[in-house]
């Protein structure tokens, strides 16, 4: 029994190795049909469509960071721009004929233009060329007689092209479209642009309809969008196709970017200083197509990264009415608004935070509309601007001689040296007598006495500013001498630069190595009422008065808020300091506090309070009925050495409410005559700050003003 019980399951066995034998072998000849089938049977239709199905690589071009007002408010932002390409593809003419058809069809059907340089028009028919000459070589190279009519032409490419049509118009898109493939050209790699832009619906459109449409493919990429014309060019900047001067410099501040050739890049303002952070990295997408032609997918291998938001310091409405009051009060100037006409085509405006520092509105002009660069700007109109000198940013970049607007410098280190007191009268008596140099003997009078003949009499340092008595100021340098006043200057902001994120000028801060002579107190007279080697941009101006009104203590000017990854994180201060210092090539210093006593500052307030509001002040026929108190001054700078009145730097400089100060305000106009002509601007600035509802005032230009003729 057990004998026949091992046999029975012994043969159990052998039959379950023979059936699993059987199943390999059955498998091993389904492989090998199979592998016939593929190479033998269908081998070279396979081989065929391997090599020609295209796998593409192409580049997701990463949406460029927005730039935003200190509200949120849009300035410049990235919108997705479609356009059209077309892909050499394996099909026959009827099936291209019919796709360029559909494809041309949608295009027109939502208003889109797209590639046309077949030279026949059909309504009428006609030649579009320059000469007879141009005329017969095309003929000859596209094998026409030469006594073909245009319309003879005309059918001889539809009968060359394979259009099975008689449908003039649809002959006509046709052409259009395999005329520009045989002078233009395109590959299975190397495609034809049929439309640089397309409108959203065509887009959609065309994607509904891929699979009839052969080799077309649909390009969705960001492009740059200025949503304010001419706003806040100077700020904004423009980008523009990158160029290899910018491949050098980005080399040079070691930049990992990877660039194209057709890239586009900040070239000027924010546009161009913040291109690390408004640049994003780029993705990677593959794109698949069958053979004729057709895309069969497409997939992200690698995902676009958006740049940074830049969020600017400045208000685009307050932003708009400096840039609006300026141009008005030029054109005013210029048109003889104020009694006589000057030469006025130029100026700048810069509103600040007298606390923070932050820049509310900063405008010059002319400006320039910074949209046109970024697809390319006509020569024309780039020739215009540059006539114009609109790409200068005077407010940053323009130094100018301060005038009388300096004066508060000066009266601050006499102050704080206790060189002069508030109360201690000086007596302007006519010309400021220097005998110190000789051979250099200048007795430099006050503006009043050049007018009046007399001078202002006995004057502390309230009524001195009030009256913007340069005498005052020429003695109280006489005591400080030019050492003290540079020191006083530079605390203030003067020869260096303010914080701002774009570039600026530095300006100069009289000193004795500035002559190849001896230094004389004639030469520090003229510097403490900002004539002679003082310049400034009306951006230090600003960066001045904002102290003043402060109570004297140090800031730095911003123009940016914050910068706001794609992801939502913010960039840290630290860090954005040291990419400015090393883009804008500054050094980060700090100055410290001189603590100025609370008795100066209340005695430069109350002068620049007179300025406005006290019957006598040089700007009073502009401010006697605002409904704000403020705190001004006027200046009136040569330009020249012609001492001509018509060649000068009309300033203003202000800052508001007078009891707890808020924002301070620069204007300058050049050749604008007289420094209280440009108030206007001041007027208008600070109404739509604080929002007040004031009546159009009336000037009455007839009544006696005493204006100085450079202070």
């Amino acid at each position: 029994m057990r004998f026949l019980k091992q046999k029975s399951e012994l043969e159990k066995s052998n039959f379950r190795y023979n059936v699993l034998t059987a199943v390999v072998y059955l498998i091993g000849i389904i492989i090998l049909i199979r592998l016939f089938n593929l190479q033998i049977v269908n081998g070279a239709e396979y081989r065929d469509d391997s090599n020609n199905r295209l796998t593409r690589e192409a580049s997701i071009e990463a949406a460029r960071g927005s730039i935003l007002d200190r509200s949120g408010n849009v300035l410049v932002s990235t919108e997705m721009k479609f356009s059209l390409e077309m892909y050499k593809s394996k099909t026959d003419d009827a099936q291209l004929n019919d796709s360029i058809l559909l494809m041309t069809s949608i295009l027109e059907n939502n208003g889109n233009s797209y590639v046309d340089p077949f030279p026949i028009s059909i309504e009428p028919f006609e030649y579009h060329f320059e000469s007879e000459e141009e005329l017969m070589e095309w003929k000859k190279e596209y094998k026409i007689p030469e006594a073909a009519s245009a319309e003879e032409a005309f059918y001889l490419f539809r009968d060359k092209y394979n259009i099975n049509s008689d449908n003039i118009k649809e002959i006509r898109q046709i052409l259009a479209i395999r005329y520009a493939i045989t002078t233009i050209g395109y590959s299975t790699t190397r495609s034809m642009q049929i439309s640089e832009e397309i409108s959203r619906e065509a887009a959609v459109q065309l994607q509904e309809n891929s699979q009839n449409l052969t080799g077309v493919n649909v390009i969705v990429e960001p492009t740059r969008v200025y949503h304010q014309g001419t706003l806040a060019s100077h700020i904004i900047g423009y980008a523009s196709r990158i160029t290899q001067k910018n491949l050098e410099q980005f080399e040079a501040e070691g930049d990992t970017h990877e660039y194209e050739v057709d890239d586009k890049v900040g070239q000027t303002g924010i546009e161009k200083v913040y291109e690390n952070y408004l640049r994003g990295e780029d993705g990677k997408k593959q794109i698949d197509m069958s053979v004729d032609g057709t895309v069969t997918g497409e997939y992200t291998s690698q995902e676009a990264i958006g740049g940074a938001n830049i969020a600017l310091t400045i208000d685009a409405n307050l932003q708009r009415v400096a840039e609006e009051s300026l141009e008005r009060n030029i054109m005013k100037i210029r048109e003889g608004g104020f009694g006589e006409g000057y030469e006025a085509k130029t100026g700048a405006v810069v509103v600040t935070n007298v606390h923070t520092g932050e820049i509310l509105a900063m405008a010059s002009y002319p400006d320039y509309e910074v949209g046109l660069f970024y697809n390319g700007i006509s020569s024309e109109k780039y020739k215009e601007y540059e006539s114009a000198k609109a790409f200068y940013n005077r407010a940053a970049q323009g130094t100018y001689p301060p005038g009388s607007i300096y004066k508060m410098v000066t009266a601050i280190a006499g102050l704080e040296t206790g060189n002069v007191t508030v109360n201690e009268m000086i007596n302007d008596n006519g010309p400021f007598y220097v005998t110190d140099d000789p051979n250099y003997n200048r007795h430099p009078k006050c503006w009043y006495f050049n007018s009046y003949g007399r001078g202002h009499g006995r004057l502390n340092v309230v009524g001195a500013l009030m009256k913007s008595c340069n005498y005052y100021f020429y003695e109280v340098s006489n005591r400080i001498g030019v050492e003290t006043l540079g020191e006083f200057a530079r605390y203030f902001g003067f020869g260096k630069k303010t914080g701002i994120e774009i570039s600026e000028s530095v300006g100069v801060v009289p000193e004795r190595s500035l002559v190849d002579r001896n230094w004389s107190k004639a030469d520090t007279a003229s510097a403490s009422i900002g004539q002679g080697f003082d310049t400034a941009t009306p951006v230090q101006m600003a960066k001045y008065i904002s102290m003043v009104a402060n109570g004297g203590h140090p800031i730095d000017l911003t123009l940016v808020k914050s910068v706001i990854k794609s992801n939502g994180t913010l960039v840290s201060q630290d860090e954005l300091n040291a990419y400015e210092a090393k883009k804008l090539g500054r050094e980060i210093e700090k100055t410290e506090d001189k603590n100025i006593s609370q008795e100066t500052i209340n005695a430069i307030h109350e002068g620049m309070r007179s300025v406005a509001e006290e019957e006598g002040g040089t700007a009073y026929s502009v401010f006697k009925d605002f409904a704000i108190e403020l705190g001004g001054k006027t200046g009136s700078a040569e330009m020249t050495d012609n001492k001509q009145s018509k060649d000068v730097i009309a300033w203003f400089a202000g800052f508001a409410p007078y009891d707890n100060p808020e924002i301070a305000v620069v204007v300058m106009v050049e050749k604008g005559g007289h420094g209280y002509y440009t108030g206007e601007v001041v007027r208008d600035i600070m109404t739509e700050y604080f929002g007040t509802n004031i009546q159009e005032i009336v000037e009455d230009m007839s009544a006696s003003i005493e204006i100085e003729a450079f202070r």
